[in-house]
């Protein structure tokens, strides 16, 4: 590569034949998921209404490389490996002594990583003989992503929006119903979880709890349906690991080792795909890699949640896994990442942190726009909402190493662009986009109705 270079491609015969599983490396193990009546660890038949049994293998696997399928590899070819660019417009613009790379996630039909996982999880539940999905989703990227991937299957798709990206985000659904599925905003009449929530509060905004509430709910009651999920569960943040694995090969190309690793984190997916595979490198090597996770401010899951067991929908149909939480009745206020409006964090994400295997750091959303301009009048690529936290985290390091005179080598995964939350920008120079304030009075309210586990 010369000095130069901005772009590092891998062909596609270097597309990972393996997912990472960290859980093969963790020091110790994580918490297991418990029954919400008896308070014992699940078993697959605990499972199996939810989802098929390769997944629940998946789920529970403690080998440290998992094999691809062919078929999943073939689909992936559409876009995988994802390039990594050197940021070298925007360091000029920093004038940082810092070196930024960034791996570039929005390069798939759905524009985010997502499809990483959707694509297999619509293949296994092909294979066994599944016929519908049932999902929720916040700003959009998953819904798009499982919607698409659900097309190449053959699969019907119900997708529950959260209500106020349902309202934000119109381009999305419309993308969603181009691929075929069935958007519907959440909460929602169709569901006992939905109307339990509307006669409570007709204004409700929604939030991905209640989402998932209704698609668990349906996917529960049909023997030819099965749930499918974009994030915090452990074999959706295998499936992501490709991030990583391709990036260390890149940053190989590029003769450079980052200092920080950075992603942004609502579920736990994207950072997880990125960070993974070098928290594994850490603990395996006794290298010292910095692992940063960035979250919303008016949600800091990492940063404020508490770490216990909770229920990962607000209807409490789920069951309980250990995780950084704000309570599964937490409801966010309404900003535009909507990706990142979840109020539990991943298991493996959140087992991390109290590891101490990484850090996390909280942005207002006004400061993340500010930075994602900056980044696409450098870069040219319009980040995402949820992808700006990275870009902001980033872009304080590169400043943080220029004001210290140190060089630092930077990554961070940009997981999709925005061409589709062009209105979250609008407000933004229109100046009516505000930073929005979580409720510490809920909070606490929700804190304190954590189940009680003995």
């Amino acid at each position: 590569m010369s000095d130069d270079t901005v772009k590092y491609l891998l062909p596609e015969n270097r597309i990972p034949k393996s997912w990472y599983n960290i859980v093969a490396d963790l020091p110790e193990m994580p918490a297991p998921v418990l029954h919400p009546g008896t308070k014992q660890p699940v078993g697959p038949s605990d499972l199996e209404p939810l989802f098929p049994m390769s997944i629940i293998e998946q789920e529970v696997a403690t080998e440290r490389d998992i094999e691809i399928p062919e078929p999943v590899r073939e689909v992936y070819k559409q876009w995988r490996p994802a390039p990594l660019y050197r940021a070298r417009r925007l360091e000029k613009a920093l004038g940082t002594t810092a070196k930024i790379f960034y791996k570039y996630e929005g390069v798939s039909p759905s524009g985010s990583h997502k499809p990483n996982t959707s694509v297999p999880q619509a293949f296994y539940n092909k294979e066994a003989g599944i016929t519908k999905l049932t999902t929720e989703t916040g700003a959009g990227q998953w819904g798009c992503s499982l919607a698409f991937a659900a097309s190449l299957f053959g699969l019907d798709v119900d997708v529950y929006m959260v209500k106020v990206s349902y309202g934000q985000k119109p381009y999305r659904r419309a993308l969603m119903e181009t691929y075929g599925a069935r958007c519907v905003p959440s909460p929602s009449m169709e569901t006992e979880a939905g109307r339990k929530i509307l006669a409570e509060d007709p204004e409700s905004r929604g939030s991905l709890g209640i989402a998932i509430s209704e698609a668990v709910e349906l996917a529960a009651q049909r023997d030819d349906t099965k749930y499918a999920l974009g994030s915090v569960l452990n074999h959706v943040l295998l499936h992501q690991t490709v991030i990583g694995i391709e990036a260390m090969e890149q940053m190989e190309m590029a003769d450079a080792d980052p200092d920080v690793v950075i992603g942004c984190a609502g579920g736990g997916s994207n950072f997880g795909g990125i960070a993974f595979p070098y928290i594994g490198r850490n603990l395996r090597e006794g290298k010292n890699t910095r692992i940063l996770a960035v979250e919303p401010a008016a949600c800091p899951t990492l940063t404020r949640g508490t770490f216990a067991y909770d229920f990962g929908d607000t209807a409490q149909l789920t069951p309980l896994t250990k995780m950084h939480t704000l309570g599964a009745s937490f409801m966010p206020p309404g900003f535009h990442a909507g990706g990142l409006r979840y109020h539990g964090m991943s298991p493996l994400v959140s087992h991390c942190k109290e590891l101490g295997l990484m850090d996390a750091i909280s942005y207002n959303q006004v400061e993340c726009f500010s930075a994602a301009v900056q980044f696409a009048q450098a870069e040219g690529i319009v980040p995402a909402p949820e992808s700006s936290h990275a870009v902001k985290a980033a872009i304080a390091e590169a400043l943080d190493a220029k004001e210290k005179g140190e060089e630092r080598t930077i990554l961070f995964c940009l997981s999709g662009h925005g061409h589709f939350d062009m209105q979250a920008y609008t407000d933004f120079f229109d100046g009516k986009l505000e930073d929005k304030q979580y409720d510490e009075a809920a909070l606490q309210t929700a804190l304190s109705k954590l189940p009680d586990v003995g």
